[in-house]
């Protein structure tokens, strides 16, 4: 049985990179768990833009069906101050509480650190060592971070999964708009226009008419 875990280093970046593939596991009565690694830096963030922000992702992924949401405490946008071993042991913890076999991460070319710094404690927490449940890990595209990042062939995302997201789209804009500290209207990329774009673009690149894109960082096959 298939347990998933979203990776997501800001609250709605889980949904803007993988929305499509929480609601389709979950109508398939498949567990998923989002962990959202950091919360906003208070010298930045109120403490009541921080409640809010969190309450929107709650009430986004309860329309996607996840199972559990959990918030770490570490801080944006100072994760880069924070040591890498203190995220990968809070992220293990995590999926070895949830017996996590699929892992779904942030790209590591983002032009966001924090997104980086997620996706290799990621790799760490979820090392093909001992009893180890991970048997796959894709990396997801974020919006307003992903087509930001330098313009060099190893930040470049370059998806080899897709998944077809056009029967449950409307779940995905459904739980965008529950963000509104977040969404903006279009030409931002952060708007539902832009959203179902790209979604329309990664479906059209495979033949179908809405996508998710993903790139495999690893694939167990028994």
């Amino acid at each position: 049985m298939k347990n998933i875990l979203v990776l997501a280093p800001h609250p709605d970046d889980e949904v803007l990179g993988a929305g499509g593939i929480i609601k389709k596991y979950s109508n398939a009565g498949i567990k998923v768990y989002v962990l959202v690694v950091t919360r906003g830096n208070p010298k930045y963030y109120s403490e009541e833009k921080i409640i809010n922000v969190r309450q929107e992702a709650r009430n986004s992924h309860a329309i996607l069906g996840v199972k559990e949401t959990v918030f770490l405490e570490f801080n944006a946008p100072d994760l880069d101050m924070t040591p890498k071993s203190e995220i990968s042991k809070s992220i293990s913890k995590h999926i070895d509480k949830w017996k996590i076999t699929d892992l779904y991460v942030p790209h590591h070319g983002d032009i966001h650190i924090d997104h980086k710094i997620v996706f290799e404690a990621a790799l760490v927490s979820a090392r093909p060592k001992g009893n180890y449940t991970v048997k796959r890990i894709y990396a997801y595209e974020t919006l307003s971070e992903t087509e930001w990042a330098h313009p060099f062939g190893h930040n470049a995302f370059v998806p080899t999964h897709f998944t077809d997201i056009t029967d449950i789209f409307d779940f995905k804009i459904k739980a965008l708009k529950c963000f509104k500290s977040q969404m903006r209207d279009f030409p931002d990329n952060r708007s539902t226009e832009c959203v179902e774009a790209l979604a329309k673009f990664r479906g059209a690149t495979v033949g179908l008419k809405r996508a998710e894109a993903f790139v495999v960082i690893r694939d167990i096959r028994n």
